[in-house]
């Protein structure tokens, strides 16, 4: 499969080959939604805690005798039954994901590029250069390659500051190395715009 190759004025300037070991796997939708399930467990900070009868302040002495005044026996203020007193099963710190394995992964990756070449969503750019930090740049070169109002993913592979923070104040578009992108981004994005080093980045990587 080949797609087009732009230049940042939108210019068509070549074709560059995609490898059919990446881009052209049948996707397996079980593995995608098991990969997002997991992903999305993993982002919650999962800190939340209580305080246990042991861990409630206070509470060491018996409030009262245990026989002979009619109430019932007890042996401190911080049982659970107490107002103030602590919880039961409450939440600890914790990690909500779960072990994936790295096979699984990778063909959760491969399921969500193939679809993207699939369904034509993919544009490739024979580079990213910016000279300055300016959003209204940025914004003109996604309206050239006809991306105006569309959720993109920017995937390159050498660090671009200038790139980063021109488009960080666009909230349908984000910026990922290509090497380390994930299969959320993937599949949250309309539209995966390579250039041609982080396509080749991509290649080498899941290849």
């Amino acid at each position: 499969m080949n797609v087009r190759v732009y230049n940042q004025d939108g210019q068509e300037v070549g074709s560059v080959a995609l490898k059919p070991e990446v881009f052209e796997v049948e996707p397996n939708k079980a593995v995608v939604h098991q990969y997002v399930v997991n992903y999305l467990a993993r982002q919650r900070e999962g800190n939340a805690s209580t305080k246990t009868r042991r861990e409630a302040h206070g509470g060491g002495r018996k409030p009262w005798r245990q026989k002979g005044t009619g109430r019932a026996r007890a042996g401190t203020i911080r049982s659970p039954l107490w107002r103030g007193g602590g919880t039961v099963f409450g939440p600890k710190p914790r990690k909500y994901g779960s072990k994936m394995p790295k096979r699984m992964k990778r063909l959760a990756l491969l399921s969500l590029l193939s679809d993207k070449a699939r369904t034509e969503r993919i544009k490739v750019l024979d580079r990213i250069e910016l000279a300055e930090i300016k959003t209204k740049e940025m914004v003109g070169f996604l309206s050239r390659l006809d991306l105006t109002d569309k959720k993109c993913l920017l995937l390159d592979e050498s660090k671009n500051d200038n790139l980063v923070l021109s488009c960080r104040n666009l909230q349908k578009v984000k910026y990922s190395r290509a090497s380390l992108t994930n299969g959320y981004d993937i599949i949250n994005a309309d539209w995966l715009v390579f250039t041609k080093a982080g396509l080749e980045k991509v290649q080498e990587v899941f290849g």
